[in-house]
């Protein structure tokens, strides 16, 4: 059994065909893991399978072959332990904020009393700048409103794990800022661990400590693992002052518009290994090497690509 917080083993998923064929299979041979604590984000084309591998994280669906683990068990229908937002805010409309909450605390806590389950929504929504709006009916609120009682429900049944569904893609460019920000500080005051999928490289390189590229569908597969080398402490404010956030930014779009179409067919196959796709740090290329110390022999250049 792997150390890790979470492990995906070997994923497959195929579609069935209308007409009784066999359709190739969206993605196959999905190798990746995640530490405790750990803030992931997915990219790729769309078609190449990340909704469907999150939904299988989530036990919403269940893959056509391969496994996942976490915190050492299988993942085997919806739990508790994962918490989910997607893109729509999936509001309950006759519930009052507070209400939308709360049903999901309940779920968790059935025993806790009125008011132990309403102190401890309160707290959450509050994280999100929401305090002031608990009472209101979901019809009362704006977009961005409504995506953060989501992330406020989602965060308030203490998951083990997070799991985001691009939950800022339906919102203008100021809100997703703003909540980007809010995600930022509540994960790291909870240490949460995150999945998240993204087609927004800024926001990826802003929120995450990994980030996986996956090749294009059909047949797709974890292209490679970039790590985000820049401080922890990074804000949207400050992340363009910083000379690495312009090498990984290059990176991520490079792959995305030259690289991702082609990790497929045998040719592919003879430089790439998808059991063990290569962790990069191109945020580190062009670094200067520390000066050495004459007493000591001179250390190995620190290689780029890392297998893991």
């Amino acid at each position: 059994m792997s150390s890790h917080f979470l492990s995906v083993e070997s994923l497959k998923k195929v579609y069935p065909a209308a007409n009784g064929k066999t359709n190739p299979p969206v993605f196959e041979d999905i190798h990746f893991h995640i530490d405790k604590g750990e803030f992931v984000c997915i990219i790729g084309h769309s078609g190449c399978g990340k909704t469907t591998i999150l939904n299988v994280l989530a036990g919403l669906e269940e893959a056509s072959a391969g496994n996942a683990f976490m915190d050492q068990r299988e993942v085997k229908g919806p739990s508790l332990d994962r918490g989910v937002v997607f893109q729509g805010h999936a509001l309950m409309p006759w519930m009052s904020v507070l209400g939308n909450v709360a049903f999901a605390v309940k779920s968790k806590w059935p025993d806790w009393d009125k008011a132990r389950v309403e102190a401890h929504c309160t707290k959450y929504l509050e994280m999100v700048g929401l305090g002031h709006a608990i009472h209101k009916k979901p019809a009362e609120l704006s977009g961005g409103m409504k995506q953060r009682v989501g992330i406020a429900r989602a965060f308030a049944i203490q998951p083990k794990m997070l799991l985001l569904d691009e939950p800022f893609g339906a919102l203008d460019a100021l809100t997703r800022g703003t909540i980007q920000d809010e995600l930022l500080k509540i994960v790291q005051a909870t240490h949460q661990t995150v999945f998240m999928i993204t087609h927004d490289v800024d926001e990826a390189i802003l929120l995450a400590d990994k980030i996986m590229l996956m090749s294009n569908g059909p047949h797709a597969k974890i292209a490679e693992i970039v790590e985000v080398t820049m401080p922890r402490s990074r804000t949207r404010q400050g992340i363009h002052h910083d000379p690495q956030y312009y090498r990984i930014r290059n990176h991520l779009v490079d792959f995305l518009v030259n690289r991702s179409k082609t990790y497929a067919g045998a040719e592919a196959e003879m430089f790439h290994d998808p059991r063990n796709p290569p962790l990069v740090q191109p945020g580190l290329e062009g670094e200067p090497e520390p000066a050495a110390n004459p007493a000591e022999k001179p250390a190995p250049l620190l290689k780029q690509v890392v297998n893991h």
